[in-house]
């Protein structure tokens, strides 16, 4: 009987690491951890880039802003500054065409009315979105699965994957394999696949990276001040450089009363 009894101990404890190595775990606003408990590996993970980046010292502040200058194919993309609040629930792109895109907390709006309108809302949810993923990492919502470690340039790097829960935010199909720095936990870089304008099986396809570079200190903040963008596949990692982004001007700052309300002469961007 005694060796009944540990035979099935044995099926039950080999049983539940099976089923925990195969576990996706959403993070929620508390992280999910109790007084006392140890993080999850994973989650350890994302919040060792938060920590390395200073994200408390981020949230401090109300809003920051950047002057962006991106360039794909040996063409300018985007030239303009972003500014946002510090937990992106508002954010404004004024373009160096004059072309001002407002995301005031419900609706997207753009000005003047004769703008280019395509690829408008894309661009004031993404660019912010790659300036502030170090500092989102555990937003409720986010769901992590880890993953084995990948090369890039020759290093290895710990990596894991970030998806979203149903709901969140405007592209909650996307997910993101995030490359940690052994040394410093910064983040280093970042595949991603678009579901913006397509389904996520055909984004799957097609899935390219963000490598973060040249990193400086604002307010103690780590901020990286150059980007650059690749294709990517699991199999081979990063292939061929696609564009890259400079990065400048950042500052933190107390937002005007209705800097982020929908300027004149706009008009509302529906999905």
């Amino acid at each position: 009987m005694k060796k009944v009894s540990l035979l099935l101990m044995i099926l039950t404890i080999i049983g539940c690491k099976q089923n925990n190595s195969e576990e996706k775990i959403p993070v929620e606003p508390n992280n999910g951890i109790g007084d006392g408990a140890v993080p999850p590996k994973a989650l350890s993970f994302f919040e060792n880039i938060e920590e390395a980046h200073n994200k408390t010292s981020f949230m401090m502040n109300e809003a920051v802003a950047f002057d962006i200058n991106l360039n794909f194919g040996g063409s300018t993309r985007l030239e303009g500054t972003v500014s946002m609040t510090t937990n992106s629930s508002k954010v404004r792109l004024d373009k160096a065409d004059g072309t001002s895109i407002v995301y005031d907390g419900e609706q997207v709006y753009i000005s003047p009315k004769t703008s280019k309108k395509e690829g408008a809302r894309f661009d004031i949810f993404t660019w912010q979105y790659f300036f502030a993923m170090p500092f989102k990492l555990t937003d409720p919502g986010t769901v992590w699965e880890e993953q084995e470690p990948k090369i890039l340039d020759s290093l290895q790097y710990e990596t894991a994957k970030l998806s979203f829960k149903s709901n969140v935010g405007d592209s909650p199909d996307d997910w993101y394999v995030v490359y940690k720095e052994p040394e410093t936990n910064m983040l280093k870089a970042a595949a991603y696949i678009v579901t913006f304008s397509s389904e996520q099986e055909k984004a799957e396809e097609d899935p390219h990276a963000i490598v973060y570079a040249n990193y400086q200190n604002f307010d103690k903040v780590a901020i990286p001040t150059q980007w650059s963008f690749h294709n990517w596949n699991k199999e081979d990692g990063f292939g061929e450089k696609l564009g890259e982004a400079t990065i400048s001007n950042v500052k933190f700052f107390s937002p005007e009363q209705d800097f982020f309300q929908a300027p004149n002469n706009s008009e509302v961007l529906s999905k």
